[in-house]
């Protein structure tokens, strides 16, 4: 589903990612770990088009989506929510959701809020409750 081919991120002349691969299978979860600085926060923001790689490819579902704009690969199913930025403090943990979902064309979104549900039952006890309020 994600293909990760000899990716390379830099800040200037600054290499911050150098021949990074990686193969993420559908319907898997993974985790990326590493020291501060290691280039986990650069991958996923060269995933998602936030900063364009200068030599590798990234492919999602067979497409290839390097050099696309945000909004392009945010269309296509890729999206990044930043670490404790991105929540809407004020807004319940249902309408955080809902937001997430807004750039969606199809009309499954109501079912794949039950799933989301269901995966994480305690998104469904607090649904209504303020999104800023959870730790």
């Amino acid at each position: 589903m994600l293909e990760v081919r000899a990716l390379e991120t830099c800040y200037g002349k600054i290499r911050a990612l150098r021949e990074v691969s990686i193969d993420v299978p559908g319907g898997a979860i993974v985790g990326i770990i590493g020291a501060n600085g290691a280039g986990k926060s650069t991958l996923m923001r060269t995933i998602a088009g936030v900063l364009a790689p200068r030599a590798g490819s990234i492919r999602f579902r067979g497409e290839d989506i390097a050099g696309l704009p945000p909004h392009g690969i945010l269309r296509r199913g890729v999206a990044l929510v930043p670490e404790g930025r991105a929540i809407l403090s004020r807004m319940t943990v249902r309408e955080n959701l809902e937001m997430g979902a807004y750039v969606r064309r199809d009309r499954n979104v109501p079912a794949d809020m039950e799933r989301v549900m269901d995966r994480f039952p305690v998104l469904r006890q607090r649904q209504l409750q303020p999104a800023g309020s959870l730790s």
